[in-house]
């Protein structure tokens, strides 16, 4: 468990995600996400799957799994409309590869749309390759995909900082 500034890091519980679906437009905004909160990636891989609490609820999660080949593969990560630019994506991060490497990983992988410039821009600041792969979610379906080794060593001048 992480804590600073009052937010815990800790793996996520099943009432976790029911909580993060309640409220999934303060993560996601316009953008209906709900088919990809899958509570089986709670279940199975509880390690992995982290939410940042505070005393006003959940702030943010990151919900992802270690494969086979020493990968640790975040499927989502989010933080609520109160929290973003407060670093704490980049916290949810250091913790999640902590846990993956833990569990055997080597290096992290993610993925979004082409369209998801904020998302792209954030991975990069993290370190992560980026490559747009054509047809990688089905015919003319690009993805940008994310690689990048670990350690997750994240430079001192890119900011880590929470608000309060």
């Amino acid at each position: 468990m992480i804590i600073i500034m009052g937010i815990r890091i800790t793996p996520a519980e099943v009432g976790d995600y029911h909580r993060v679906l309640a409220d999934h437009p303060r993560y996601w905004g316009e953008r209906d996400l709900r088919s990809l909160h899958l509570l089986a990636l709670v279940q199975e891989f509880g390690a992995t799957c982290l939410v940042a609490r505070a005393e006003d609820g959940i702030r943010g999660y990151i919900f992802g799994f270690v494969t086979p080949e020493g990968t640790g593969y975040v499927h989502l990560i989010a933080t609520r409309d109160d929290a973003r630019g407060s670093g704490l994506g980049r916290r949810l991060y250091t913790a999640f590869a902590e846990a993956a490497e833990r569990h055997g990983a080597r290096q992290l992988k993610a993925i979004t749309s082409v369209e998801n410039t904020d998302s792209i821009a954030f991975h990069r600041s993290l370190g992560f390759e980026a490559k747009i792969v054509d047809d990688y979610n089905g015919p003319d379906q690009p993805m940008a995909v994310f690689h990048r080794d670990l350690p997750f060593d994240i430079s001192p001048s890119q900011p880590t900082g929470l608000r309060p």
